[in-house]
């Protein structure tokens, strides 16, 4: 069972995000639990894509404030603080000239990590990923789909961050082999002590995957919950469309 850590993992406090005059966020008023699953969910450029960038801090915010593990965003070292985070992208976004040990171990070498510690860690997580270890000396080139968005999830996970964002890295595979990479997220979710939170824009896969859900409609937060009560009382006949199980 994952340990979680006291108070929110993910804060926003009226957030607002424009460019120009073109708003994007609005007043977006946020409480992501620590040691869950968090899907964002919502139509289409409802503002899921741009939670997560403000969170890593590709963004920042127009007005507001986003706090992560109860402190703001650091202004003067941003690229230590993403070192802690973990991020997957659909199409995994692995190097081409890299070896898929490489890839993984990137971080980990920048951090200063033994060979030794890369080796155990790059164990762990091929086991929990069902990944054989013949992989590891390959290209990516020479993986299926499948193969490649689990060695992404390995990348993001190497370095044991607390947090890992997920911006719909399921969605281009597949309905077989997006399954078959659910579950494999689900047991490594499980066995490691991470918060979660995941774009995506397939209900099914949120159900599925997440137990606090928040629901995007045009830059604003329509509700968000735990999972179970957010489809005992939908606040929108949007809410209601994006939580209804199979056979309803």
């Amino acid at each position: 069972m994952r340990k979680a850590a006291p108070g929110p993992a993910v804060v926003f406090k009226g957030v607002h995000k424009a460019y120009g005059a073109t708003a994007v966020l609005h007043d977006v008023h946020l409480a992501l639990p620590p040691g869950q699953t968090t899907a964002l969910l919502g139509p289409s450029g409802s503002g899921k894509s741009t939670i997560l960038q403000l969170i890593n801090g590709v963004l920042k915010p127009t007005a507001g404030r986003v706090e992560v593990f109860g402190a703001p965003l650091p202004e003067d070292d941003l690229p230590a603080f993403r070192r802690r985070l973990g991020y997957a992208v659909q199409g995994s976004a692995l190097f081409p000239h890299l070896t898929v040990r490489d890839n993984i171990a990137l971080l980990a070498k920048l951090e200063g990590w033994s060979p030794a510690r890369q080796g155990a860690r790059l164990q762990t997580l091929f086991e929990l990923m069902q990944l054989p270890q013949e992989l590891l000396d390959r290209y990516p080139y020479a993986l299926s789909g499948g193969q490649q968005q689990r060695v992404g999830l390995c990348r993001a996970m190497m370095l044991s961050p607390p947090l890992l964002l997920l911006d719909e890295p399921f969605s281009a595979l597949d309905p077989l082999t997006r399954d078959d990479l659910q579950a494999h997220f689900e047991r490594l979710a499980a066995a490691e002590p991470v918060t979660v939170i995941l774009v995506t824009h397939d209900r099914r896969e949120a159900l599925r995957l997440a137990q606090h859900l928040v629901i995007l409609e045009a830059g604003r937060v329509v509700q968000a919950g735990d999972r179970q009560a957010v489809q005992a009382a939908p606040a929108s006949p949007l809410v209601a469309e994006l939580v209804r199980e199979d056979g309803e």
